[in-house]
């Protein structure tokens, strides 16, 4: 089996914004997110400028993925950051230069380290679109399990499409 690459997780900084803007506002990537607007520089600048970095006070956190050559291959989120019950939901997105050379692998394992060890959290969920298999299989190779099938869940603006949910119970 091949081994997977590095990668480093690490908090947004200011000189990341291009990059954020560029993803946040593409069109593509709408319909495996919750959100389906664009976003301008000065709202992501303002909260990449204010987000306290801290879980338990924003409830999530975005972290970029970077491989071990420094470059930036990815954006992780841990968000709908729930202490009470112990779970958290999680989001990656790998840059397409990037795909399918085992970072997402990677990357889950790191966020699954994290949630496991230093947030003590019971498990971790995700909601995919049914028709992203890439995704899919990311999620099951990494050990989710498929735990509900829902109906008309994420809309691209011309159709609806039912999303899986995941989870990784520790």
């Amino acid at each position: 089996m091949k081994s997977l690459p590095i990668v480093h997780l690490r908090a947004i900084e200011p000189e990341d914004l291009d990059l954020l803007y560029r993803i946040e506002n593409d069109r593509k990537l709408w319909n495996v997110g919750a959100s389906n607007v664009p976003y301008s520089r000065y709202t992501l600048h303002d909260y990449v400028a204010n987000a306290s970095d801290d879980i338990y006070t924003d409830r999530q956190v975005r972290m970029m993925v970077e491989n071990e050559q420094g470059e930036i291959v990815g954006i992780a989120d841990i968000v709908n950051f729930d202490p009470s019950n112990c779970r958290a939901e999680v989001g990656l997105i790998i840059l397409d230069a990037y795909r399918r050379q085992g970072y997402g692998s990677s990357t889950l394992s790191q966020i699954a380290d994290y949630a496991l060890n230093v947030l003590h959290l019971h498990q971790l969920f995700a909601f995919i679109d049914i028709t992203n298999q890439a995704s899919v299989n990311l999620f099951r190779e990494m050990n989710y399990q498929s735990s509900a099938m829902i109906k008309d869940w994420l809309y691209d603006g011309r159709e609806y499409r039912d999303a899986m949910m995941v989870q990784l119970i520790f």
